[in-house]
């Protein structure tokens, strides 16, 4: 059966109208009674205390009770995705969201869901900081099926809303495990990266290799577009948004100090010890805001460098605007290493930690293999079929 006949069959043949969010008949904006406290003055208690975007605090008494739907006024952390947050119970509102939910004719969860398709930025306004006004608010379009005949109308909402439900449920199913396996993977690593007395040995960085870095390129040297990627502290372990000419490139590499491939690069300012294993495409990295141990692999493999930067307390610099990571700082953290009187025993134990932790990082970090790729691809089903569920026919004037 294709999607546009089974979206038929839960119509099965009933219009579909479009209702204001103005329109009183069919929805509530609750607003009045909203009210923002600042931090320093709220009384602690389990009630979630709501923002634009989450919840922000937990606080003692409530504002609303029920089912209701809670729209960015301003403040949304995306314009594209605008911010819509679902609550039941006691909570606390903000003058930050407006307060709506569907009354007898409407599902609020059908709501809920509904607006996630809307395209919010025509009903904004102001410039910074864009605010959806309820003067634009009541403005926005909702599709009612069948809204003369209540009961047919909210069977055919309940459907739409358990379908997409499923799929939101299994989001936070896998969501939740991803959290759980995020801890997991914490524990394990810092367990495999302590050692008992006499199974180690510290030793400082600068005893494993020499501090490495690229040459300068300054910003006149750089463009938007061209040949090789440009990473600056900015866009480190992200997308750059800097390149460098081929010729510049080349001239640079040959000369100056270049990472290879497996080796990891370190943050040395502002993100401190972030660390990205550099794998050998063609690149090139901020100076001495990025650099790198140029060890012998022979004694400390780089995958075990790697996670132990992700617990090292890194000697950083006190002073100046920006805090940094100085080469002699770096040069004088100390990593354990084990058995290091044995490279042959010490090497086969630091693989296998290594062999760990690359298991558990998959599950709970890889963007291609693991659950993160598994809720990306379950929260794209979900937007597929929450896009053909509210794909009714709509008109060019929407009715009050």
């Amino acid at each position: 059966m294709s999607e546009l006949n089974y979206l038929e069959k839960l119509l099965d043949g009933v219009d579909v109208e479009w209702k204001l969010l103005g329109d009183a008949s069919f929805f509530e904006i609750a607003n009045n009674g909203r009210k923002p406290v600042k931090s320093s003055l709220r009384i602690a208690g389990k009630t979630p205390y709501y923002g634009a975007n989450n919840i922000q605090d937990y606080v003692d008494g409530h504002t609303h009770d029920g089912e209701y739907v809670l729209i960015a006024e301003d403040g949304s952390a995306s314009l594209e995705r605008y911010s819509i947050q679902y609550v039941t119970g006691k909570f606390w509102a903000n003058n930050h969201v407006h307060v709506v939910r569907g009354k007898t004719r409407v599902n609020s969860r059908f709501l809920f869901h509904y607006l996630h398709i809307v395209n919010f930025i025509p009903f904004l306004t102001g410039g910074v900081r864009a605010k959806l006004t309820k003067g634009q608010l009541i403005e926005i379009s909702v599709p009612i099926p069948c809204p003369d005949n209540t009961e047919k109308s909210l069977a055919i909402q309940s459907e739409i809303v358990r379908i997409l439900d499923k799929f939101t449920e299994l989001t936070a199913e896998l969501t939740a495990e991803l959290t759980m396996r995020k801890k997991q993977y914490n524990y394990y690593r810092d367990q495999l990266l302590s050692f008992k007395e006499g199974e180690f040995e510290w030793k400082a960085l600068g005893k494993i290799g020499e501090v490495r870095m690229c040459k300068r390129i300054l910003k006149s040297q750089t463009t938007s577009e061209g040949d090789i990627p440009f990473y600056k502290i900015g866009t480190f372990g992200k997308r750059p948004d800097a390149f460098i000419s081929r010729d510049l490139f080349n001239e640079f590499k040959g000369k100056y100090s270049y990472p290879k491939a497996g080796e990891v690069l370190i943050s040395a300012s502002g993100t401190i010890g972030r660390a990205v294993i550099f794998n050998g495409k063609e690149s090139y990295f901020q100076d001495s805001n990025i650099v790198w141990i140029e060890n012998d692999e022979k004694i400390i493999l780089n995958k075990y460098l790697y996670y132990f930067y992700q617990i090292a307390k890194w000697g950083v610099s006190e002073g100046g605007t920006i805090q940094r990571l100085y080469n002699e700082n770096l040069r004088k953290l100390e990593i354990p290493v084990p058995f290091s009187g044995n490279p042959e025993k010490s090497l086969a134990e630091q693989a296998k930690i290594v062999r760990i932790l690359d298991k558990f990082y998959t599950l709970s970090t890889s963007i291609t293999e693991g659950l993160p790729r598994e809720i990306e691809l379950r929260q794209k089903q979900y937007e597929y079929y929450r896009d053909m569920l509210f794909s009714f026919p709509k008109p060019e004037v929407a009715e009050a």
